[in-house]
């Protein structure tokens, strides 16, 4: 699996690497304009992500328009609908409007900080990313 933490406070990107990081490669970007530019360069390798994880309040550009941006280059390669990227936004943000726009604009999943390591490996697990065995213990990848 291959990540892209898109983030500006320090302790949440180490968190989301910290968490991420026993599933595969994970990549960093500090706002939505580096995000966009890390997301084309993956398409340009033919290397893709898999995951993003996309924080809404940044500087330079918010993680709503990088959101849009991304499904929107996705859609201009030929990525149809629910076949890209998975994106979950990672958020301080839990008004119903944002909720709303994240998911008209095609996130897959929604997470308002504070969130549990157990809710993003559901997530993960949902996507079909990782397999968490019956009765508990630790996650393992697919």
């Amino acid at each position: 699996m291959k990540t892209l933490i898109v983030e500006d406070d320090f302790t949440s990107r180490l968190f989301l690497q910290k968490m991420l990081a026993p599933f595969g490669e994970t990549h960093v970007a500090v706002n939505g304009r580096e995000a966009i530019a890390a997301f084309v360069a993956s398409f340009e390798t033919q290397e893709p992500y898999d995951l993003i994880c996309l924080d809404i309040m940044m500087p330079e550009m918010d993680g709503q328009t990088a959101l849009k941006e991304i499904r929107r280059l996705e859609e201009e390669r030929g990525v149809l609908v629910g076949l890209g990227a998975k994106i979950i936004m990672t958020t301080a943000l839990r008004d119903k409007e944002n909720i709303m726009t994240s998911f008209r604009e095609l996130c897959d999943g929604y997470l308002v900080k504070p969130y549990s390591k157990e809710k993003l490996l559901e997530f993960l697990r949902a996507f079909g990313f990782i397999q968490i065995p019956a009765g508990g213990g630790s996650a393992g990848t697919a």
